[in-house]
């Protein structure tokens, strides 16, 4: 995670000096915003050049109904139960992915008011933030990941709309990222364990 946050900024992997905001996110002094995300042996580093963004990644599982009655929103969990069967899985996972990226992205962690914001879950319907009664007003971007092995992931900013991009490997972001005057949020796919602590 250094080394593609390093090659962002053009400087030295141990030139980075690393905060921790109100909620314990961390933060590069400096610039740039990123986030970090990993689930079934995969990594997802987020990065942007100056916007505050989350990102979450899944490996879909099983999982309990009780689970999304208890983090869901009413809206949601009615959204969630008019899928068949055999989409509801699939409609969990893009909920709470989406719902895991803004509250990241507000550097909030999973104890934050699940119930106070709703996301779209529906299959083929466009990723949103349909209601929001947490953090400061404005509009949220929130767009769906195209990951490997069935992954489902999300990312989200506030502000306006923005470019993903999305690199298969640190080395392939970090060109990616440089090309300037691109307002873009760039995710790096890896399957290589990431450590994320303050000395990452």
């Amino acid at each position: 995670m250094r080394e593609v946050l390093a090659r962002w900024r053009g400087c030295s992997p141990a030139a980075l000096s690393f905060e921790t905001g109100k909620a314990g996110k961390p933060r590069l002094a400096g610039g740039p915003e990123f986030n970090l995300s990993h689930s079934g042996g995969i990594a997802c580093l987020a990065v942007h050049s100056d916007r505050p963004l989350g990102v979450d990644i899944e490996a879909p599982r099983p999982v309990e109904e009780a689970v999304a009655e208890r983090f869901f929103s009413a809206a949601e969990q009615a959204e969630l139960s008019a899928l068949p069967p055999e989409m509801w899985r699939g409609g969990f996972f893009r909920c709470w992915t989406r719902k895991e990226a803004v509250v990241k992205a507000l550097g909030l962690g999973m104890g934050a008011p699940l119930d106070r914001f709703d996301v779209t879950l529906t299959p083929g319907a466009p990723a949103r933030v349909t209601r929001c009664e947490i953090g400061p007003p404005g509009p949220w971007q929130l767009t769906d990941l195209a990951l490997p092995g069935g992954m489902v992931g999300a990312v989200a900013a506030r502000g306006a709309p923005l470019d993903v991009g999305v690199a298969e490997a640190p080395a392939d972001l970090a060109v990616q990222v440089c090309a300037p005057a691109k307002a873009s949020i760039s995710a790096a796919i890896s399957s290589t364990p990431i450590r994320f602590d303050r000395e990452t």
